[in-house]
């Protein structure tokens, strides 16, 4: 065991800092879940933490100017991810006028029985969050042309979304499903498949390796400025 307070006080700055730090949101997930509870092993991932954080000091995400006036999210999950209780979690993207604004990482509240089930829990998060984006946008008289694309890498969850027959393997996730068809169908969203190489949102979903880290925080255009000439 670990000094509980001294824990609590270094997560709860982690957590302020990944709403600006894409590239942790995911660890910072993970330590938080420890926050009543930690061990010498859990303080020594926060350490690593802010060990990364201190040799990249300057990384950020670069907005820049674009014509479109459109959001696009994307929708991703870990299936079973945590080897604690077998919980997936869920990550998404969105990107309103072609810049990444904002990011999520939620362990889900109940083991999921398949990866689609997992995905479609993810798809359902990043849904409430791209129509909260466009009510935000239509109080600042900014109107949003055609649907939102969710875009989520397992084509059985796609699938299930389209197809509007009920059946035993879609009946623990109803809620979810209903409220995906629903705004299916009101033409506010479409669900485009998008290759697991180019899913975004898998670095807020799992622990990477330090190349497809890399690649994925480029994709996102998060740099360091130090390093920009």
């Amino acid at each position: 065991m670990v000094d509980k307070g001294r824990y609590q006080r270094l997560v709860e700055r982690l957590i302020y800092l990944s709403h600006t730090r894409l590239d942790i949101a995911f660890a910072v997930n993970v330590v938080s879940q420890f926050m009543h509870n930690p061990t010498e092993e859990h303080m020594l991932v926060v350490r690593r933490i802010l060990s990364y954080l201190k040799t990249t000091l300057g990384k950020g995400i670069l907005f820049k100017a674009r014509k479109e006036l459109e959001i696009n999210g994307f929708s991703d999950a870990d299936y079973p991810g945590s080897i604690t209780d077998r919980r997936s979690t869920s990550g998404y993207c969105v990107y309103p006028g072609g810049n990444l604004v904002s990011w999520g990482s939620k362990k889900q509240t109940v083991v999921a029985r398949s990866s689609a089930k997992a995905e479609f829990r993810a798809m359902a998060l990043s849904l409430c969050e791209v129509l909260w984006l466009k009510i935000i946008l239509e109080d600042l008289k900014i109107q949003i042309q055609g649907p939102i694309g969710i875009r989520c890498d397992n084509q059985t969850a796609i699938s299930i979304a389209h197809n509007p027959v009920r059946h035993d393997k879609t009946k623990h996730f109803e809620i979810d499903k209903h409220f995906v068809k629903e705004k299916l169908e009101a033409g506010l969203i479409q669900l485009p498949y998008v290759p697991s190489e180019d899913q975004v949102a898998n670095i807020l979903t799992k622990g990477l390796p330090a190349n497809r880290f890399d690649d994925l925080t480029n994709k996102v255009e998060m740099y360091d400025i130090h390093s920009i000439v």
